[in-house]
Protein backbone atom coordinates (compact mmCIF):
# COMPACT_ATOMS: atom_id res chain seq x y z
CA UNK A 1 0.00 0.00 0.00
CA UNK A 2 1.16 3.50 -1.17
CA UNK A 3 0.97 6.58 0.24
CA UNK A 4 0.06 9.38 -1.63
CA UNK A 5 -0.97 12.83 -1.28
CA UNK A 6 -2.95 14.93 -3.62
CA UNK A 7 -2.33 18.78 -3.38
CA UNK A 8 -5.54 20.34 -4.81
CA UNK A 9 -7.01 17.04 -4.45
CA UNK A 10 -10.58 18.31 -3.84
CA UNK A 11 -11.57 19.42 -7.41
CA UNK A 12 -13.03 17.14 -10.85
CA UNK A 13 -9.54 15.51 -11.24
CA UNK A 14 -8.57 15.01 -7.52
CA UNK A 15 -11.93 13.41 -6.79
CA UNK A 16 -11.62 10.72 -9.25
CA UNK A 17 -8.32 9.79 -8.83
CA UNK A 18 -8.57 9.40 -4.97
CA UNK A 19 -11.52 6.95 -5.60
CA UNK A 20 -9.30 4.97 -8.26
CA UNK A 21 -6.40 5.05 -5.67
CA UNK A 22 -8.56 4.14 -2.61
CA UNK A 23 -9.63 1.44 -4.82
CA UNK A 24 -6.50 -0.09 -5.22
CA UNK A 25 -5.67 -0.05 -1.65
CA UNK A 26 -3.67 3.21 -1.15
CA UNK A 27 -3.91 5.66 1.35
CA UNK A 28 -4.63 8.56 0.05
CA UNK A 29 -4.19 12.17 2.11
CA UNK A 30 -5.48 15.39 0.01
CA UNK A 31 -4.00 19.00 0.72
CA UNK A 32 -7.52 21.28 0.44
CA UNK A 33 -8.55 24.93 1.42
CA UNK A 34 -11.07 23.43 3.01
CA UNK A 35 -11.22 22.20 6.37
CA UNK A 36 -8.90 18.90 7.83
CA UNK A 37 -10.54 15.75 8.54
CA UNK A 38 -11.59 12.37 7.47
CA UNK A 39 -14.06 11.96 4.89
CA UNK A 40 -15.18 8.87 2.80
CA UNK A 41 -11.53 7.19 3.81
CA UNK A 42 -9.17 10.00 2.47
CA UNK A 43 -7.62 11.85 4.90
CA UNK A 44 -7.61 16.11 4.34
CA UNK A 45 -5.20 18.67 5.16
CA UNK A 46 -6.18 22.13 5.07
CA UNK A 47 -3.03 24.44 3.36
CA UNK A 48 -3.50 27.95 1.68
CA UNK A 49 -1.92 26.63 -1.31
CA UNK A 50 0.82 29.44 -1.36
CA UNK A 51 3.09 28.77 2.61
CA UNK A 52 4.46 25.92 3.95
CA UNK A 53 2.57 25.05 7.06
CA UNK A 54 2.18 22.52 9.56
CA UNK A 55 0.56 20.61 6.40
CA UNK A 56 3.81 19.75 5.10
CA UNK A 57 4.64 17.08 7.72
CA UNK A 58 1.81 14.77 5.56
CA UNK A 59 4.66 15.18 2.51
CA UNK A 60 7.47 13.35 4.87
CA UNK A 61 7.76 9.40 4.03
CA UNK A 62 5.05 9.58 1.08
CA UNK A 63 5.28 7.50 -1.67
CA UNK A 64 3.88 10.13 -4.33
CA UNK A 65 3.51 13.52 -4.59
CA UNK A 66 0.42 14.73 -7.45
CA UNK A 67 0.00 18.25 -8.03
CA UNK A 68 -3.54 19.30 -9.28
CA UNK A 69 -3.50 22.37 -7.77
CA UNK A 70 -5.15 25.61 -9.17
CA UNK A 71 -7.68 28.01 -10.18
CA UNK A 72 -10.25 26.71 -12.64
CA UNK A 73 -9.47 28.26 -16.13
CA UNK A 74 -13.10 29.12 -17.48
CA UNK A 75 -12.85 32.66 -16.37
CA UNK A 76 -12.71 36.11 -18.11
CA UNK A 77 -9.21 36.46 -19.34
CA UNK A 78 -9.01 40.21 -17.37
CA UNK A 79 -5.73 41.02 -16.07
CA UNK A 80 -6.70 40.62 -12.58
CA UNK A 81 -8.35 36.76 -13.24
CA UNK A 82 -5.22 35.67 -15.35
CA UNK A 83 -2.74 36.71 -12.85
CA UNK A 84 -4.90 35.07 -10.29
CA UNK A 85 -4.73 31.76 -13.10
CA UNK A 86 -0.79 31.94 -12.71
CA UNK A 87 -0.13 32.89 -8.96
CA UNK A 88 -2.81 29.84 -8.00
CA UNK A 89 -0.36 27.50 -9.60
CA UNK A 90 3.24 28.83 -9.57
CA UNK A 91 2.57 29.49 -5.82
CA UNK A 92 1.31 25.75 -4.99
CA UNK A 93 4.24 24.45 -6.74
CA UNK A 94 6.62 26.81 -4.74
CA UNK A 95 5.12 26.02 -1.50
CA UNK A 96 5.49 22.55 -2.42
CA UNK A 97 9.40 22.57 -3.19
CA UNK A 98 10.11 24.30 -0.31
CA UNK A 99 8.56 22.12 2.24
CA UNK A 100 9.70 19.30 0.46
CA UNK A 101 13.27 20.31 0.33
CA UNK A 102 13.02 20.83 4.56
CA UNK A 103 11.71 16.78 5.10
CA UNK A 104 14.43 14.19 6.00
CA UNK A 105 12.26 12.03 3.74
CA UNK A 106 10.46 13.67 0.73
CA UNK A 107 8.18 11.92 -1.59
CA UNK A 108 9.68 8.98 -4.00
CA UNK A 109 8.25 10.66 -6.79
CA UNK A 110 6.34 14.06 -7.34
CA UNK A 111 3.92 14.03 -9.90
CA UNK A 112 3.02 17.63 -11.75
CA UNK A 113 -0.24 18.04 -13.51
CA UNK A 114 -0.28 20.35 -16.40
CA UNK A 115 -1.56 21.48 -19.48
CA UNK A 116 -1.04 21.18 -23.33
CA UNK A 117 -2.15 25.02 -23.51
CA UNK A 118 1.12 25.50 -23.05
CA UNK A 119 1.05 25.93 -26.44
CA UNK A 120 -0.91 28.32 -27.50
CA UNK A 121 -2.84 28.23 -30.84
CA UNK A 122 -0.37 25.17 -32.49
CA UNK A 123 -1.72 25.29 -36.02
CA UNK A 124 -1.10 22.51 -38.05
CA UNK A 125 2.30 21.35 -35.86
CA UNK A 126 1.83 18.05 -34.69
CA UNK A 127 3.40 19.07 -30.76
CA UNK A 128 5.19 15.81 -29.43
CA UNK A 129 7.39 16.19 -26.49
CA UNK A 130 10.17 17.31 -28.80
CA UNK A 131 8.13 20.37 -29.53
CA UNK A 132 8.86 23.18 -27.72
CA UNK A 133 6.29 25.92 -26.45
CA UNK A 134 6.17 29.09 -27.97
CA UNK A 135 7.78 31.68 -26.55
CA UNK A 136 5.12 33.64 -26.93
CA UNK A 137 1.11 33.11 -27.06
CA UNK A 138 -2.02 33.96 -25.21
CA UNK A 139 -1.03 34.88 -21.77
CA UNK A 140 -3.83 33.45 -20.10
CA UNK A 141 -2.71 30.14 -22.22
CA UNK A 142 1.04 29.98 -22.89
CA UNK A 143 1.90 32.74 -20.24
CA UNK A 144 0.24 30.74 -17.35
CA UNK A 145 1.41 27.32 -18.73
CA UNK A 146 4.69 28.51 -19.21
CA UNK A 147 5.35 30.14 -15.56
CA UNK A 148 3.76 26.52 -14.25
CA UNK A 149 6.39 24.51 -15.38
CA UNK A 150 9.52 26.62 -15.04
CA UNK A 151 8.48 27.24 -11.07
CA UNK A 152 8.16 22.89 -11.32
CA UNK A 153 12.08 23.06 -12.49
CA UNK A 154 12.96 25.20 -10.27
CA UNK A 155 11.25 23.17 -7.16
CA UNK A 156 12.66 20.35 -8.58
CA UNK A 157 16.09 21.35 -9.39
CA UNK A 158 17.86 19.85 -6.87
CA UNK A 159 15.43 17.22 -5.54
CA UNK A 160 16.40 13.89 -4.58
CA UNK A 161 13.92 12.15 -6.55
CA UNK A 162 12.01 11.04 -9.39
CA UNK A 163 10.08 13.97 -11.29
CA UNK A 164 7.06 13.34 -13.81
CA UNK A 165 5.51 16.51 -15.88
CA UNK A 166 2.24 15.51 -17.69
CA UNK A 167 0.60 17.85 -19.94
CA UNK A 168 -3.06 17.00 -20.31
CA UNK A 169 -5.43 17.35 -23.36
CA UNK A 170 -8.62 18.36 -22.35
CA UNK A 171 -10.04 15.65 -19.90
CA UNK A 172 -13.82 13.90 -21.40
CA UNK A 173 -15.07 12.09 -18.53
CA UNK A 174 -18.04 11.47 -16.43
CA UNK A 175 -19.56 14.69 -14.81
CA UNK A 176 -16.59 16.61 -16.47
CA UNK A 177 -17.69 20.27 -16.92
CA UNK A 178 -16.41 21.02 -20.23
CA UNK A 179 -18.38 18.09 -22.34
CA UNK A 180 -21.06 18.96 -19.74
CA UNK A 181 -21.30 22.24 -21.49
CA UNK A 182 -21.00 21.02 -25.06
CA UNK A 183 -23.73 19.27 -24.93
CA UNK A 184 -25.95 21.34 -23.28
CA UNK A 185 -25.34 23.48 -26.70
CA UNK A 186 -26.02 20.71 -28.90
CA UNK A 187 -29.08 19.88 -26.86
CA UNK A 188 -30.12 23.46 -27.28
CA UNK A 189 -29.65 23.42 -31.12
CA UNK A 190 -26.36 25.42 -31.62
CA UNK A 191 -23.79 22.32 -31.38
CA UNK A 192 -22.37 22.77 -34.39
CA UNK A 193 -18.84 23.77 -35.12
CA UNK A 194 -17.29 26.79 -32.99
CA UNK A 195 -15.67 29.51 -35.24
CA UNK A 196 -13.61 27.97 -38.17
CA UNK A 197 -14.21 24.34 -37.04
CA UNK A 198 -10.62 23.57 -38.10
CA UNK A 199 -9.06 24.40 -34.59
CA UNK A 200 -7.42 20.98 -33.45
CA UNK A 201 -8.57 19.26 -29.77
CA UNK A 202 -6.18 17.51 -27.77
CA UNK A 203 -8.17 15.57 -25.32
CA UNK A 204 -8.17 12.55 -23.54
CA UNK A 205 -10.04 10.08 -21.81
CA UNK A 206 -10.59 10.63 -18.16
CA UNK A 207 -9.88 6.96 -17.70
CA UNK A 208 -6.63 7.36 -19.22
CA UNK A 209 -5.97 10.08 -17.86
CA UNK A 210 -6.33 8.52 -14.40
CA UNK A 211 -3.91 5.17 -15.80
CA UNK A 212 -0.90 7.93 -16.61
CA UNK A 213 -0.66 9.44 -13.54
CA UNK A 214 -0.58 5.85 -11.49
CA UNK A 215 1.40 4.94 -14.18
CA UNK A 216 3.77 7.93 -13.44
CA UNK A 217 3.54 6.92 -9.81
CA UNK A 218 4.60 3.20 -10.04
CA UNK A 219 7.09 2.91 -13.14
CA UNK A 220 10.69 3.69 -11.90
CA UNK A 221 11.55 4.70 -15.80
CA UNK A 222 9.27 7.79 -16.30
CA UNK A 223 10.37 10.46 -15.55
CA UNK A 224 10.68 14.25 -17.39
CA UNK A 225 7.66 15.59 -19.86
CA UNK A 226 4.95 13.42 -20.72
CA UNK A 227 2.18 14.44 -22.98
CA UNK A 228 -1.38 12.83 -21.91
CA UNK A 229 -3.36 13.40 -24.81
CA UNK A 230 -5.18 10.71 -27.22
CA UNK A 231 -3.08 9.84 -30.34
CA UNK A 232 -6.44 10.63 -32.36
CA UNK A 233 -6.82 14.49 -32.12
CA UNK A 234 -9.79 15.62 -33.98
CA UNK A 235 -10.68 19.12 -35.36
CA UNK A 236 -13.34 21.17 -33.51
CA UNK A 237 -16.18 20.56 -36.19
CA UNK A 238 -15.54 16.73 -35.64
CA UNK A 239 -15.80 16.93 -31.66
CA UNK A 240 -19.08 19.03 -32.12
CA UNK A 241 -20.37 16.23 -34.83
CA UNK A 242 -19.46 13.64 -32.11
CA UNK A 243 -21.88 15.22 -29.13
CA UNK A 244 -24.02 15.95 -31.30
CA UNK A 245 -24.35 11.87 -32.12
CA UNK A 246 -24.08 11.19 -28.77
CA UNK A 247 -27.22 13.65 -27.52
CA UNK A 248 -29.27 12.68 -30.68
CA UNK A 249 -29.08 15.82 -32.30
CA UNK A 250 -28.27 15.93 -36.21
CA UNK A 251 -27.82 19.02 -36.97
CA UNK A 252 -26.30 21.83 -34.60
CA UNK A 253 -26.20 25.80 -35.54
CA UNK A 254 -22.81 27.09 -36.12
CA UNK A 255 -21.49 29.23 -33.56
CA UNK A 256 -19.20 31.99 -35.37
CA UNK A 257 -16.35 33.48 -33.55
CA UNK A 258 -17.64 37.13 -32.81
CA UNK A 259 -21.11 35.12 -31.40
CA UNK A 260 -18.07 32.52 -29.03
CA UNK A 261 -16.33 36.32 -27.84
CA UNK A 262 -20.23 37.86 -26.84
CA UNK A 263 -21.56 34.25 -25.16
CA UNK A 264 -18.49 33.26 -23.33
CA UNK A 265 -18.27 37.37 -22.20
CA UNK A 266 -21.49 37.30 -21.41
CA UNK A 267 -21.31 33.45 -19.49
CA UNK A 268 -17.67 34.92 -17.50
CA UNK A 269 -15.45 32.27 -19.72
CA UNK A 270 -12.45 32.71 -22.13
CA UNK A 271 -13.26 32.87 -26.08
CA UNK A 272 -9.59 31.71 -26.57
CA UNK A 273 -10.65 28.05 -25.26
CA UNK A 274 -12.89 27.07 -27.75
CA UNK A 275 -11.47 29.25 -30.35
CA UNK A 276 -8.05 28.27 -30.17
CA UNK A 277 -6.24 24.56 -30.63
CA UNK A 278 -3.66 22.09 -30.84
CA UNK A 279 -2.45 18.73 -32.46
CA UNK A 280 -1.09 17.34 -29.23
CA UNK A 281 0.84 13.53 -29.76
CA UNK A 282 1.69 11.87 -26.98
CA UNK A 283 5.17 9.89 -28.63
CA UNK A 284 6.42 9.03 -25.00
CA UNK A 285 3.34 7.36 -24.01
CA UNK A 286 3.32 5.64 -27.28
CA UNK A 287 7.17 4.97 -27.42
CA UNK A 288 6.89 3.13 -23.86
CA UNK A 289 3.82 1.07 -25.20
CA UNK A 290 1.40 2.22 -23.04
CA UNK A 291 -1.79 1.15 -24.43
CA UNK A 292 -4.93 3.98 -24.42
CA UNK A 293 -8.28 2.10 -23.05
CA UNK A 294 -10.30 4.79 -25.05
CA UNK A 295 -8.45 6.37 -28.11
CA UNK A 296 -11.83 6.83 -29.57
CA UNK A 297 -13.59 10.03 -29.01
CA UNK A 298 -17.36 8.92 -30.10
CA UNK A 299 -16.60 6.08 -27.09
CA UNK A 300 -14.87 8.42 -24.80
CA UNK A 301 -18.34 11.20 -25.72
CA UNK A 302 -20.26 7.96 -25.21
CA UNK A 303 -19.11 7.16 -21.65
CA UNK A 304 -18.81 10.91 -20.51
CA UNK A 305 -22.66 11.59 -21.52
CA UNK A 306 -24.24 7.93 -20.65
CA UNK A 307 -26.52 9.82 -17.98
Amino acid sequence: MARVVLAGGSGYLGRHLAQRLRERGDEVVVLTRGTSGHRGGVRFEHWDGRTVGSWAAVLDGADALVNLAGRRVDVRPTRANVDDLRDSRVNAVRALGQAAAGLDEPPAVWVQVATMAVYGEGGEIVCDESVPPPPDGPRQMVGVATAWEAAFADAVRDRNGRDVLLRCGVVIGPGDPATAHLAWLARLGVGGRIGSGRQWVSWIALDDLLSVVVRAMDEPAMAGTYHVTSPQPVRNAALMAGVRRVVGRRWGLPIPAFGVHVGTWLLGSDAALPLTGRRGHPGRLLDERYRFTTPDLDAALATALAS
